[in-house]
């Protein structure tokens, strides 16, 4: 009596679904892109003309330079603020925590157009510092407006970074800062090895983004008034011409430029920091790994295990 084999079953063939109205929304958009590329070429109002001739102009190469400048300077005074101002939130001293609770609620409660304002009156309100035994003068500091511009947005920013570096130094686990006090590791070595380099991979997202940010937010220091960044030197070029259209579409399309290269850099950095971060296995180990926890973790990416040599 002979066993019956089993009948292979069918192969399957999956066709994938269709989805004809994703194609035509997709060829909409192209169409209003199109129409409106060509739109706007024709359109006299936009000044073409004047936006070429002034898109390399040297004024606005040099302003670009001086927004950089602002934005590095203020971005270096937001990140060493924000950390101090983390340290200061997990503190057990109440009266740290308040001050660092204070600072947070004027700066993240005010509008930054009014801080800078209120930064570009300050030598309205201080001549001078009198300390009893010495007088300290202030008018030739609170009349440098690239000065006051860089603290404004620096100490606005502070505010921010403080939540982003509070989060990432709560997101490794309290395990992490036990197994390093238990191998010998000083706090200043725990933060150093154990506990940044897991919080950065949570810090520099949004610390690239809010520099991004702050590229931009250096705009608004033509409330101090500082007119030596994009904006303002554009404003003053467009007023001369009586243009503002093609002035603002070449200081847009310089922030666009700068913006794009950051970007990139961007990506780099949080590649850099994503090092460990995904793990490769073989399917005898992702066995093993699925079996200890109940479920296949989504950082892992299966590789062929190599053959063992028979003995």
């Amino acid at each position: 009596m002979t066993q019956d084999t089993p009948s292979t079953p069918p192969e399957i063939h999956a066709k994938p679904l269709r989805h004809p109205w994703r194609w035509a929304f997709a060829a909409l958009l192209l169409v209003l892109a199109a129409w409106f590329v060509i739109a706007a070429a024709n359109n006299d109002a936009y000044g073409w003309s004047t936006y070429f001739s002034y898109l390399l102009d040297t004024r606005i190469a040099i302003a670009s330079l001086h927004t950089i400048a602002i934005t590095i300077l203020a971005m270096v005074i937001g990140v060493v603020g924000g950390a101090v101002l983390a340290i200061l939130r997990m503190s057990p001293n109440s009266v740290l925590r308040a001050v660092s609770w204070i600072f947070l609620w004027v700066f993240r409660g005010t509008p930054i157009y009014v801080q800078l304002v209120f930064w570009g009156l300050l030598s309205a309100i201080y001549q001078s510092i009198n300390l009893g035994f010495a007088e300290i003068s202030l008018e030739e500091l609170l009349s440098n407006a690239f000065f006051l511009a860089v603290i404004g947005l620096g100490l606005n920013e502070a505010a921010y970074m403080a939540e982003i570096v509070r989060s990432g130094i709560n997101s490794v686990g309290e395990g992490q800062r036990e197994a390093s006090k238990a191998l010998g590791l000083s706090w200043w070595q725990t933060m150093y090895r154990t506990v940044m380099p897991q919080a950065m991979r949570i810090i520099i997202p949004p610390t690239g983004n809010e520099f991004i940010s702050l590229l931009k937010t250096s705009s608004l220091v033509v409330a101090i008034p500082y007119t030596h960044e994009i904006f303002g030197r554009a404003t003053d070029i467009s007023a001369a011409l009586f243009e503002p259209i093609p002035l603002m579409m070449v200081a847009a399309t310089w922030y666009l430029v700068i913006t794009s290269l950051l970007m990139i850099g961007q990506h780099y950095l949080e590649r850099y920091f994503d090092r460990g971060a995904t793990r490769e296995l073989t399917a005898r180990q992702l066995a093993a790994l699925a079996d200890a926890e109940g479920v296949i973790p989504n950082n892992v990416n299966v590789v062929q295990e190599a053959p063992r040599n028979e003995r």
